[in-house]
């Protein structure tokens, strides 16, 4: 079993058994060597992006306020010293450096990772005591940051904020982080953090959809994959007192057309293998200027083998290939070499065959991989 550093040392088995979904984990100095600066101004700069998610929260004369971004260059030179935090999602997409963070957690299941977060705040900036549905580590980059947990039941809010705030929080733990510490959180438990000097917690963020939206999703899939044959018909249809009345016989006809909707796992692993490559609305991929042609391309990829785009992701499952909400039709002496792709997000030149080249390009020309650096 390999000791993971991210981890402080402990090893993946481990830490799903002891920790994950189960109690919170502190670890000191898990990552020191984040990579090169995210400053406020940068974050600043991304947050005004039309294609980015971002939030401003401030607490200002005991009212929490919060606003959506794309924000206009002058929001941020009317903030005061203190009691505020800029939030912004997806920070991966944007930097390689930042999504190499996010990939290290490859101790976990990609269908399961979401998103690293950054978040900016001066001295006094918080989002207030709060929970979330999903297990989360957060990690300190520079600065120092006061977190308060708690494992309270009690889940009122308070009333009218435009955020989820904790009416009643009960501090059981506090910790004071600084750069390179982090600090673990099962869903559902509850957390306040605070910063006591400007610095940025790096929010890595694991998707767990409600059985709601998974049920609803899972409907429209099949919505365009299903082809039940016959019509309604009722040629014994006989007399009946209310003409508002919808009948028995219609109901259960109906309830037998319906009951033809099939599936089985095959189903349930290629509807999940679109739903969780499926890019969020504001992601859009970018072609290459300089388009290659397929013979260029062969060469070029032969030689420096392929990377994946940083908003890109493959999954598979039960011999399908899944890439930003497709199935790949790849060849099936090839699925190796896609899962080597998948795993690792990128190839090598020897890793690429001759067979991959026709649906290597389509995605290159797609923008969801480009050619990899040459030696």
């Amino acid at each position: 079993m390999k000791a993971i550093d991210l981890l402080g040392g402990m090893t993946a088995e481990t830490f799903l058994q002891d920790y994950w979904h189960k109690k919170p984990l502190l670890i000191r100095g898990a990552l020191k060597d984040v990579g090169a600066p995210v400053d406020f101004a940068w974050l600043a700069e991304l947050a005004r992006s039309e294609d980015v998610e971002s939030r401003l929260i401030e607490f200002k004369d005991g009212k929490w306020l919060a606003e959506r971004g794309p924000f206009r260059p002058g929001r941020f030179r009317r903030l005061p010293a203190s009691d505020w935090t800029l939030l912004v999602q997806s920070v991966n997409h944007h930097l390689p450096h930042i999504a190499d963070i996010l990939w290290r957690f490859d101790f976990m299941p990609y269908a399961r990772l979401d998103d690293l977060m950054i978040s900016y705040a001066p001295p006094g900036g918080t989002v207030g005591p709060h929970f979330d549905s999903y297990d989360v580590f957060l990690l300190q980059v520079g600065g120092q940051k006061r977190w308060q947990i708690s494992s309270q039941q009690e889940d009122a809010f308070i009333e009218d904020a435009p955020i989820k705030v904790l009416r009643d929080f009960q501090a059981e733990e506090t910790f004071i982080l600084e750069h390179g510490d982090m600090l673990y959180l099962p869903p559902k438990y509850a957390h306040y953090g605070v910063a006591l000097e400007p610095g940025m917690t790096y929010s890595i963020g694991f998707r767990a959809p409600s059985a709601q939206e998974l049920a609803t999703e899972f409907l429209v899939y099949l919505q365009d994959r299903i082809c039940i044959p016959g019509r309604y018909a009722d040629a014994d249809l006989k007399p009946h007192a209310g003409a508002a009345q919808i009948s028995d016989e219609m109901i259960d006809q109906v309830g037998d057309m319906v009951a033809q909707i099939r599936w089985d796992r095959a189903t349930i692993a290629d509807f999940l293998g679109h739903y969780l490559t499926e890019p969020k609305p504001h992601v859009f991929y970018e072609a290459p200027e300089d388009e290659l042609d397929e013979a260029a391309f062969a060469t070029a990829v032969q030689a420096a083998g392929v990377v994946l785009d940083l908003k890109t992701l493959i999954l598979y499952a039960n011999g399908m290939l899944h890439c930003n909400g497709e199935m790949l039709a790849a060849d099936a002496a090839d699925h190796a070499a896609w899962q080597q792709l998948a795993n690792a997000r990128k190839l090598l030149p020897e890793q690429v065959s001759v067979g991959m080249i026709p649906l290597l390009l389509e995605g290159y020309v797609a923008g969801w991989w480009q050619i990899g650096a040459s030696d």
